[in-house]
This record gives C-alpha cells, sequence and structure tokens, in this order.
C-alpha cells in the first residue's frame, strides 16, 4: 500500500468515525431529551468506543442528522410537538413585541423535542427595560446572565428565564439595540414576529431546513 493510499484509508476511517458519532449523539438527543451537543458527543463517542477520539462532529452536522432522524423515525409525533413550542414562543414574543423579540435556536431550526428550551433575544439599551417589564406584568422568573459574541467581541448581558403552564422554559437574553443591526443575522437562524407568524401559516412545512 502507497503513503497515499494508507492516507486515504485513513481520512475515510475517520470521516466514517464522524458521521457513525453524529448519527448516534442524534439518536440520543432525540430519544433520551438531551439537548446539550456536547454531552450528547461524549455519550455517543463512550457508547462506539471512541472516548479518546478528537474527530468528534460539529453541533451542525449533528443537527442535520438528528433532523433526518426525527424524519424518519418521529415523523408521527414530532411535528406537533416542534409546532406547540413554535406557538408558545410566538405567544411569549407578542407580549415582548416592544423589545422586537426574535427566536432562535432548535424550536426555529426544527430540531427541537420535548425537553428543548424556547430562546429568544430582545434589544434595548436600558438593561433594567425587561427585569421592570416582567415585575409589572406578574411574570415568574429567574434572573442570570448569558455569554454572547457580538461586536468582535464576548460580552456578558442579562437574561431572564421563565417558565410556562406548560412546562417549557424560555430564555430571554437581553441585546443593545445596535445588536439588532447585525449584518450576520439570517432568516433561518433569527425569526422575528413576523417570521414566525409565516412559518406557522404554511401547511406542510413543519421545520425550516438548514442552509
Amino acid at each position: 500500500m502507497t503513503k497515499e493510499q494508507a492516507t486515504g484509508n485513513h481520512l475515510y476511517r475517520r470521516d466514517l468515525m464522524r458521521e457513525q458519532l453524529a448519527h448516534q449523539a442524534a439518536k440520543l438527543m432525540a430519544e433520551d431529551g438531551i439537548t446539550d451537543h456536547a454531552l450528547a458527543k461524549r455519550k455517543a463517542a463512550r457508547q462506539l468506543g471512541a472516548s479518546d477520539t478528537h474527530h468528534l462532529p460539529s453541533n451542525g452536522e449533528i443537527d442535520t442528522a438528528l433532523r433526518s432522524f426525527r424524519q424518519i423515525f418521529q415523523h408521527a409525533t414530532h411535528p406537533e410537538i416542534l409546532r406547540q413550542l413554535r406557538e408558545e414562543a410566538l405567544a411569549t414574543m407578542r407580549l415582548l413585541a416592544e423589545f422586537r423579540p426574535y427566536l432562535t435556536g432548535s424550536v426555529l431550526s426544527g430540531t427541537a423535542g420535548e425537553q428543548s428550551d424556547i430562546n429568544l433575544l430582545l434589544f434595548s439599551d436600558d438593561e433594567k427595560a425587561v427585569l421592570l417589564f416582567l415585575l409589572k406584568h406578574n411574570f415568574a422568573f429567574e434572573d442570570g446572565e448569558w455569554k454572547v459574541h457580538f461586536g468582535g467581541r464576548d460580552e456578558t448581558v442579562p437574561s431572564y428565564t421563565l417558565t410556562g403552564e406548560s412546562g417549557v422554559q424560555t430564555h430571554l437574553v437581553l441585546l443593545p439595540e445596535n445588536a439588532r443591526f447585525n449584518g450576520g443575522r439570517k432568516p433561518e437562524t433569527h425569526a422575528d414576529i413576523a417570521a414566525l407568524e409565516a412559518l406557522l401559516s404554511l401547511r406542510g412545512q413543519p421545520t425550516i431546513e438548514s442552509p
């Protein structure tokens, strides 16, 4: 075997293991309700006897595998679960409309399951604005901080977690107004109220496909 052939075989085995790990991690997320990609990767690697591998799949690769898994094995139940999560997200966004909310994460991408949280971005230069709004309207919530990257640097911003009657948690992350005009925001990763309303009005289109 030539050196080039040996290198090719090594790359093939590495890519095959990466693909197998992505599908196993996706299966764990779909069946066990795991929402943390890193945890799913570690468990998948242990189950496949590859705990020491350095060729773990990306979150995007796992999401692609997860989307396929749900379409094949959970096609009867997943669309309704996803619709309910999106409807709950929309209801919360309407309540918080003055903060120009955007839906992000798995509920928008279509990979969310029963254990998934809703993630909303809000915008205001007044860091106490959302806190005062929640207090004024008697929302039950927990406050905290969220690490984000924008403007070319890492920032710590206020966050608030609501728990709805359904038990689903909604994370509100407050960003400054200028972050709303971030040119990197894409329709497939960020949906405002109008975009989510349009998505929910579609029939036979339960998910947004990844680019």
